[in-house]
């Protein structure tokens, strides 16, 4: 007898023993993955801020202009209109050229004008718009690099490279040590990143079109998406018959979650611009087919919320006299609303990453100005990643990165959020 109780217990330890060792492996197993994707997830927004960090910062070269009314207003009218068009390049070209008097050969000159970026002329007649009184007065000015200029400011341009490999030439590069010895090289804050829309030359481009672009396309999306998913998980949970009509419908709503976003996209463009005639690369239209690609994933998670609620609070509000309809709408979607919130949350922020679909309604076009409504052409901060992505400037690399930035910056907002709208509708029961 005794022989045969140590025996049990013989095997009883020899089972715990694999038990825990089991247990150990697989919690060690579980704590190396979250350690990988921890140190995946790190690298990949260092990387990004690494890369973008030097895209906040623009180099500019401060030289003394005089602004000859003679070229710039020579009438004197002040007209802003005339003013936005003026020829503010030749009083740059004339104050590189007293900057540098040695430089008398043209091609030399050609090559001393390209320090500047093509847009510093536009910049300073934007500026004597607003303060037309400088015209006529001699001015220190602080007019943008060219965006070669800036690279080699930033160190994205080895000076060691043989000046067949790099865009800027020896000459160049003393003439820019010059101004920097001279403290006439400043790198402020690159406010324009955020004022300015698009533009090709990447030391004028902004994200500012972008962000109003997706914020115009996402209130479209929520606006429609956000009641017609509730109905619509409000019928199939509590009013809907069981029968093979709900359960088909059930399974397409099922089938289009998982359907590809450029499906969406195509039947945008078949049905609201080549049917309806809608405006082609607005935010009306984003927002419509976003919201047909949202719906499946808020109406999924809303009855899921719903279900969860229990049938206790039901019977309850029905036993103090409550209609089916007051049920629903006084105790049961209150309680759902953190629930319906998080799978909102989940839906927008898939629609605020998309580009694919917005690339086939045409959003993938090159816009300037900053959208004013819902109709204006614009662009999305995705398409926009996309687009910089894809241009060969040396300069458009750091502003990718920038913007991609932007973009996770702009989905923290939003799922703080919703973080907030959870904590404030929650209730405990």
């Amino acid at each position: 007898m005794a022989t045969s109780a140590t025996s049990t217990r013989a095997r009883v330890a020899a089972t715990l023993k694999r038990r825990h060792r089991s247990e150990f492996l697989f919690r060690a197993f579980g704590l190396a993955a979250i350690a990988l994707s921890l140190l995946a997830l790190a690298t990949l927004f260092i990387d990004i801020v690494w890369r973008a960090r030097t895209a906040f910062v623009q180099t500019t070269i401060t030289l003394e202009v005089f602004l000859d009314e003679s070229i710039i207003d020579p009438e004197g009218k002040r007209d802003p209109a005339e003013l936005r068009r003026s020829d503010t390049q030749t009083p740059i070209r004339a104050a590189l050229r007293e900057r540098f008097p040695e430089v008398t050969n043209q091609g030399q000159r050609r090559e001393l004008y390209a320090l500047l970026s093509g847009s510093a002329p536009f910049l300073l007649a934007s500026r004597l718009v607003r303060e037309p009184e400088l015209i006529g007065q001699r001015i220190k000015v602080d007019l943008l690099a060219s965006d070669d200029v800036d690279m080699l400011m930033k160190g994205h341009i080895s000076r060691d490279l043989p000046p067949e490999q790099r865009q800027i030439n020896d000459r160049q590069i003393g003439w820019v040590d010059a101004m920097v010895a001279a403290g006439e090289v400043r790198q402020p804050f690159n406010a324009g990143f955020f004022t300015r829309g698009d533009s090709r030359d990447p030391t004028t481009a902004g994200v500012l079109g972008a962000i109003v672009g997706s914020a115009l396309t996402l209130l479209v999306t929520l606006a429609l998406s956000f009641p017609l998913a509730i109905a619509a998980a409000v019928y199939l949970e509590e009013f809907a018959p069981d029968n093979r009509w709900t359960y088909l419908i059930e399974i397409n709503i099922n089938n289009l979650a998982a359907v590809p976003s450029i499906v969406f996209g195509l039947l945008g463009l078949a049905v609201f611009l080549n049917f309806f005639g809608l405006p082609r690369s607005a935010p009306l239209v984003g927002g419509m087919v976003l919201s047909l690609m949202t719906l499946p994933v808020i109406i999924i998670a809303a009855r899921a919320a719903i279900a969860a609620v229990p049938p206790s609070i039901r019977e309850a509000a029905m036993g103090v006299g409550a209609s089916p309809v007051q049920v629903v709408f006084h105790h049961v979607v209150p309680l759902a609303l953190p629930g319906i919130l998080t799978g909102t949350i989940i839906g927008m922020a898939r629609a605020l990453g998309e580009t694919a679909p917005l690339l086939m309604i045409g959003m993938v076009a090159f816009i300037v100005d900053t959208p004013k409504g819902f109709t204006d052409a614009a662009s999305v901060l995705p398409v926009q990643i996309f687009l910089w992505a894809d241009s060969p400037e040396r300069a458009f690399v750091e502003r990718t990165a920038a913007a991609t930035l932007v973009l996770l910056g702009f989905l923290v907002v939003m799922n703080a959020t919703a973080v907030y709208l959870r904590r404030r509708f929650e209730v405990r029961y």
